[in-house]
């Protein structure tokens, strides 16, 4: 089944993106920023489509550049809720604007693209894209690894970081733009809607899994490729189910059972403390 092929080839270097990625999101506490660039995702990709561009132009386009100027705009790199909910609310009326006007100026036969978009269309990747999406995703993990130590020393204490020299600011703008490529790339496998579960879950699962940052981001990123190896499995097995909400479904799983287990453990280490 080539279809299957691609789906494990694309599906496995956007998990990894998503994994490493998410890790940072949730430790910065800019999930937030995760979910207005789900919008962006939607909005860019529909705006290429009206414009008559490539969709997958659009999308990264559009996430880029909104991540890096979110980025530009907050306080040493770090996006401002304002700022945030500011381009969240505007994207959204953008989204309305580019849905309305590629419905009306594009032939009905073309409807299908704007669910894919919203959905995600893993098992409809051709050989060029899901290489394509494979390389993306290691050319974004290669860059996190790249700037991880400061990065991660920059997230836990900003004040000293910046006092030993190291561009926060640069930094933080750099994260994002690569947060803007992975919501792009996650748009793909799980759709703009969903692309948050994808990045958030794993990363949520692994903190509370373990406190130790370097563990966590090896842990966050091998949950988000096993969890997106488990869907794609389930939604072959039961055709039935789209591969996004196999996906997701299987992520927040993972998450409610660590969340289980880490109350579980609390308990009973405060029961043999006493």
């Amino acid at each position: 089944m080539t279809f299957m092929q691609h789906a494990f080839l694309a599906g496995t270097g956007i998990a990894a993106a998503c994994g490493i990625v998410g890790y940072f999101l949730v430790l910065r506490a800019q999930v937030f920023t995760g979910d207005a660039l789900s919008h962006v995702a939607f909005t860019g990709a529909l705006a290429a489509l009206a414009f008559g561009f490539g969709l997958r132009a659009g999308l990264f386009a559009a996430t880029i550049a909104v991540a890096l100027g979110i980025g530009l705009l907050g306080r040493r790199g770090r996006p401002d809720d304002v700022v945030i909910g500011t381009v969240f609310a505007w994207t959204l009326g953008l989204g309305a604007f580019f849905l309305t006007l590629y419905t009306t100026s594009r032939s009905a036969g073309n409807g299908t693209a704007s669910i894919s978009v919203l959905f995600g269309s893993i098992f409809g990747l051709s050989t060029e894209q899901a290489t394509t999406a494979a390389w993306l995703g290691a050319g974004i993990v290669a860059a996190m690894l790249l700037i991880a130590r400061p990065l991660l020393f920059a997230t836990l204490d900003e004040a000293v970081a910046a006092a030993r020299g190291v561009p926060v600011r640069l930094l933080g703008v750099v994260f994002l733009g690569l947060a803007g490529a992975t919501a792009a790339e996650a748009a793909q496998a799980v759709g703009s809607l969903l692309l948050l579960g994808l990045i958030a879950a794993p990363a949520g699962t692994a903190l509370l899994l373990t406190d130790r940052p370097y563990r966590g981001l090896a842990i966050s990123t091998g949950l988000a490729v096993a969890e997106l190896w488990a869907g794609l499995l389930l939604s072959d097995a039961a055709p039935s189910v789209p591969p996004s909400f196999a996906i997701v479904a299987i992520a927040t799983a993972g998450y409610l059972l660590a969340v289980v287990m880490s109350r579980v453990h609390r308990r009973w280490s405060l029961s043999v403390v006493k």
